[in-house]
């Protein structure tokens, strides 16, 4: 069964999989009139999970995600996402169908507005690096997709391709971000909303096809998506509060003076991704990161030089951002 809302009950948010009871308590926590289960656990029965940094990311081992997993391991997979953040597969082999079928046992595929370019299976998204390219996806920190009144809680990106050095992908903890701020900073942030868009990353001003070999729309009917969403976000299923804001799609403060907004936001966006707060993944021919979109940011490493670099990635529709 799935838990819904969880939070864990151990002093340190990223527990060692020690072998442990798992003990349920319903608790009510304020978040959208719904209770939160207290889950104290130390581990699992179906699945291990070896922590890769101290701040998030750990790396799963005991499964084969290319066939139909039982209920209980999907869910002990859904809970290693929440208690890591990111989360870690090597050595798998997956189909189309097989990748979109992992990805449906955590809920709806979410189809990319840009990327849906109108060729190929609009439910994946090819991820192609070639030598020559002078950009790349994602090369700036981001969560994805958050010019959505409902951006995505998830995504899984599989390797098919990856040079024999360079080309990781590092992640940033945004509980962390948001938990390390000043009481005074966070009393300021109540409240303040941030304008996402996608104007930086997609459409013919961006320009962006010409200079890397994945394309996104930049057809004369393309028009920019916006959504207004806090700065600081309670995620839906820890009740924790985080940073929700970057560089890819976080514009301006709303109802402040870009004089007052922007540096405020720059400040942000930049303590978002501290090295305290992230982990870098080596990434291997048949290796999987599955995030959570909810409370990470990410960033792929141009650094790949000569060699290529092919992906492919599905993501997982989320909520409203509250």
């Amino acid at each position: 069964m799935h838990f819904g809302h969880t939070i864990s009950m151990v002093s340190n948010p990223r527990p060692s999989p020690a072998s442990a009871a798992l003990k349920l308590l319903p608790l009510p926590c304020g978040f959208d009139g719904k209770a939160c289960i207290i889950v104290a656990m130390n581990g699992y029965r179906h699945i291990t999970a070896s922590p890769i940094a101290g701040a998030l990311g750990a790396e799963i081992s005991g499964v084969d995600v290319s066939v139909r997993l039982d209920d209980d391991v999907v869910d002990e997979i859904r809970r290693a996402l929440l208690d890591h953040l990111v989360i870690f597969f090597r050595g798998q082999t997956l189909t189309d169908a097989s990748h979109k079928a992992f990805t449906r046992r955590f809920g709806k595929i979410f189809i990319h507005p840009n990327f849906n370019t109108g060729g190929g299976d609009p439910e994946i998204v090819r991820v192609v690096r070639a030598p020559g390219d002078e950009r790349i996806v994602g090369e700036e920190w981001h969560s994805d997709t958050t010019m959505m009144p409902e951006p995505p809680m998830g995504a899984i990106l599989y390797a098919l391709e990856v040079p024999p050095y360079g080309g990781d992908t590092l992640f940033a903890n945004q509980y962390l971000a948001y938990e390390s701020l000043s009481d005074g900073m966070k009393a300021m942030l109540e409240g303040l909303r941030v304008v996402h868009s996608d104007i930086r990353v997609a459409g013919p001003a961006a320009g962006l096809n010409a200079r890397r070999s994945i394309k996104v729309r930049e057809d004369s009917n393309w028009r920019p998506t916006e959504s207004l969403h806090p700065v600081v976000r309670t995620h839906p299923e820890t009740c924790r509060k985080c940073l929700f804001v970057n560089h890819s799609y976080s514009c301006r403060c709303a109802n402040m003076t870009e004089r007052a907004g922007k540096p405020l936001l720059a400040f942000l966006m930049d303590h978002g991704h501290r090295p305290e707060f992230t982990c870098r993944f080596r990434w291997e021919p048949g290796s999987i990161a599955f995030w959570d979109n909810r409370c990470t940011k990410h960033l792929a490493i141009h650094d790949a030089g000569p060699f290529h670099r092919r992906m492919q990635r599905t993501q997982i529709a989320g909520d409203a951002v509250v």
